[in-house]
């Protein structure tokens, strides 16, 4: 990795550590909701990822671990992995809260092989805002490999390129493309005195580096790493209220009016490590 992206993720590492008390906090994540059970997954996500009793899951890039405990408290032996040392204290805290035994561990996402000391997992998790924070998804693939044990799977639930591709500003009254749709390989810089969630403006670094792919990235990234795409599913549901117009979907979950165009908003791949 060159020295300006060292730098880049540097600064990244100390945005989140900055944006995590102020989603400590906020009613986006809901700790007091999580720390009492309720459930952030998906309907999806739960049919998709199947009977997880019993399996060894680690959860990456997993922030402030409130989808982590989801996991854990399906029956999984769970651990989680974030670079902020912020999140990955307030995530130890939420699982004690909640009387989870969870195996949160700080690093960079590239040196979780080496983080858990070679350990492998039945079931890799992630995404859902995950995947812009890396760039280098080859890299990325390649340690996902490398932390499945054979017949392991990755199950990862990612926002669709095509909301960013409509914009911050996107309404359901007006679809339209006013980003690119298809990843340029290059770092957006961002300078947001706010976080996404609602809370007050940051204390600390409020500078940002991400990096767009597309789908065709996504997946042959995941193949390339000698990982078998068993299921690639696009979905019309967010987590939160990404535009004006969105309707409750249940569960917390939002989507599209019954008379607007169809449309994908977020995508689950499954892909398999075979022996």
């Amino acid at each position: 990795m060159d020295t300006r992206t060292s730098e880049m993720l540097a600064t990244n590492q100390r945005n989140w550590d900055a944006r995590t008390p102020v989603h400590v906090g906020s009613a986006f994540y809901d700790l007091p909701g999580a720390r009492a059970g309720a459930d952030r997954l998906a309907s999806f996500e739960w049919a998709e990822l199947g009977d997880l009793t019993g399996r060894e899951v680690v959860h990456l890039q997993c922030h402030l671990g409130t989808d982590t405990i989801c996991l854990a408290r399906a029956g999984a032996t769970v651990a989680g992995l974030d670079f902020s040392a912020e999140a990955i204290d307030q995530a130890r805290e939420l699982a004690a809260a909640a009387g989870l035994a969870i195996d949160y561990v700080r690093a960079d996402v590239l040196d979780a092989v080496a983080a858990f000391g070679g350990r492998r997992f039945d079931s890799v998790y992630t995404g859902k805002g995950s995947l812009v924070w890396l760039p280098d998804l080859d890299a990325w693939a390649r340690t996902v490999a490398g932390l499945l044990r054979p017949g392991g799977e990755l199950y990862l639930v990612e926002f669709h390129p095509l909301v960013a591709a409509l914009g911050a500003d996107a309404e359901v009254a007006d679809l339209r493309i006013r980003n690119d749709l298809l990843g340029t390989g290059a770092a957006e810089e961002c300078d947001w005195p706010v976080t996404y969630t609602d809370g007050p403006p940051l204390a600390g670094e409020t500078r940002s580096f991400q990096w767009s792919h597309d789908l065709g990235e996504v997946v042959t990234a995941v193949a390339g790493a000698g990982l078998r795409v068993v299921s690639l599913r696009e979905h019309a549901v967010l987590p939160w209220r990404a535009m004006a117009g969105l309707v409750p979907a249940g569960d917390g979950w939002w989507r599209l009016p019954e008379q607007a165009p169809k449309l994908p908003l977020i995508y689950s791949l499954r892909a398999v490590r075979d022996a």
